[in-house]
């Protein structure tokens, strides 16, 4: 590598130039808000064990995540478990201690109380943890897929559903969530999140009016959701400023948006600048349909395109925690994912080789140290002398102790030699086995429709 005798930034201007001044909190006052463990098991196919919830808890606060939704406790015994595993690790000092863990909860006193109780069964307070208590505010989810539940709440007759207007199950809504926030409180838990599904296709006028209803029910901070993962740049701009200025003092803000548009973690980012205190992700981007903002562009977005960087975060234990996620979820990430996918700090190209063996910034920006990867070169048809070169020279050692002497003719015998082992493998069809065998085994990792009716024929015979 050559040394530069400029300065990085003459030579090549830094994002950061266009990215100063923005609505940011202050780095230190910017939460991880990390949702692996719960909605990101809710990825068809992923399912994760009390003990696998409990080691991958540790690792995310040994990177450096503030919040952990670990949980859904009423759902079944293992989210239980799994609860009181990350409880009892923090107690013991393997989860830090600043470290907020969170179990969801339904509008619902039941839910609440699963949580209660399954903090009881460990002599824990209920105050150990905080609890999520959902709901929603779009109207299409309001009044269509939770208005029987509200009508029910209310004493109305069912047959009213359809016919009764949007602003009565607004109110219903309003009624249902602040009663659950106020018996949270009551529980004994003094952190309450309400948040709201679908939000991002609401109107902000009703936002701010549950919100502070919310609010003066004894939550303490929101979270608003982009389910559907409609989100855009502008409507985050339409969305957030307001409901950031009419939140009252001590109330935060969760920014949770899903990525079926691939732009999850800078809309993510972009709520941030307009003073959303909590980042929503999930390492990977794992969750439902297309995943969550992923952890690692959010936090490297921050890092290295807006120079935000988070006191005592562990960047350089992205590419580890990948790789983590992936074994204990069963789900393979692209290899050309952005920041930590296997292939990101990989060079084939001659063109792009010979640059990176002069200096790697002049076609990487983000340096594979900074987020513990691997840089290589990949050799195949369109490797060049200069990496073959390259490569030789860092075993010169090896290749002298074995009687060879590095020569122009030894490097141009060999570019051309990768080339054809190249070819020859793609005359194989390798790649077609790869991808077969690949979605084979993707397909096994959950219950399929045709194993279910054939469970059904099954239990039908036995009867």
């Amino acid at each position: 590598m050559v040394d530069l005798r400029e300065s990085l930034a003459e030579l090549a201007r830094p994002p950061v130039t266009f990215t100063r001044g923005q609505n940011f909190r202050p780095a230190g006052e910017i939460r991880i808000y990390d949702d692996t463990l719960r909605d990101g098991e809710q990825m068809p196919g992923v399912a994760f064990s009390p003990e696998q919830k409990l080691e991958l808890a540790i690792l995310l606060s040994e990177i450096g995540v503030h919040v952990m939704d670990v949980a859904f406790p009423v759902v079944s015994e293992t989210d239980r478990r799994s609860l009181q595993l990350c409880v009892e690790a923090q107690r013991q000092g393997k989860i830090r201690p600043d470290v907020e863990i969170l179990a969801m909860c339904r509008s619902n006193r039941g839910d609440i109380d699963s949580v209660a109780e399954t903090m009881k069964q460990i002599g824990a307070d209920p105050d150990a943890v905080s609890v999520l208590v959902l709901s929603t505010l779009s109207d299409l989810h309001m009044k269509y897929k939770i208005g029987q539940f509200l009508l029910k709440l209310e004493g109305r007759d069912q047959k009213e559903w359809l016919d009764l207007p949007v602003d009565f199950y607004r109110q219903a809504n309003i009624r249902m969530i602040t009663g659950a926030v106020s018996y949270a409180r009551e529980r004994g838990f003094s952190r309450v999140e309400f948040a709201a599904e679908d939000a991002s296709r609401s109107e902000v006028a009703y936002d701010i009016q549950w919100a502070l209803a919310c609010a003066k029910a004894g939550g303490t901070r929101m979270c608003f959701s982009d389910t559907c993962g409609v989100f855009t740049p502008e409507a985050v701009d339409h969305y957030f400023p307001p409901i950031v200025q009419a939140l009252p003092a001590g109330v935060s803000l969760t920014a949770h948006f899903h990525n079926d548009f691939a732009i999850g973690a800078y809309n993510c980012v972009r709520a941030l600048s307009h003073g959303a205190t909590h980042a929503g992700v999930t390492a990977n981007g794992i969750g439902e349909r297309a995943g969550n903002a992923p952890l690692h562009q959010v936090v490297m977005i921050l890092k290295e395109l807006y120079g935000i960087e988070l006191p005592g975060f562990r960047y350089d234990r992205l590419w580890e925690l990948r790789r983590a996620i992936e074994r204990a979820s069963g789900i393979a990430l692209q290899p050309h994912e952005p920041i930590v996918g296997e292939s990101v700090f990989s060079h084939e190209s001659g063109m792009h080789t010979a640059g990176i063996a002069i200096h790697p910034a002049i076609y990487q920006f983000i340096r594979e140290e900074t987020v513990g990867g691997a840089h290589r070169f990949i050799f195949g048809k369109h490797s060049g002398a200069a990496a073959v070169e390259h490569v030789l020279k860092k075993h010169l050692g090896a290749l002298k102790a074995a009687g060879v002497d590095l020569t122009d003719d030894l490097v141009k015998t060999l570019v051309g030699t990768v080339k054809e082992l190249r070819e020859a493998k793609l005359r194989a069809g390798s790649q077609e086995r790869f991808i077969d065998e690949y979605y084979r085994n993707w397909g096994a990792l959950g219950i399929s429709e045709e194993d279910v009716l054939k469970l059904a024929l099954e239990t039908k015979s036995r009867v």
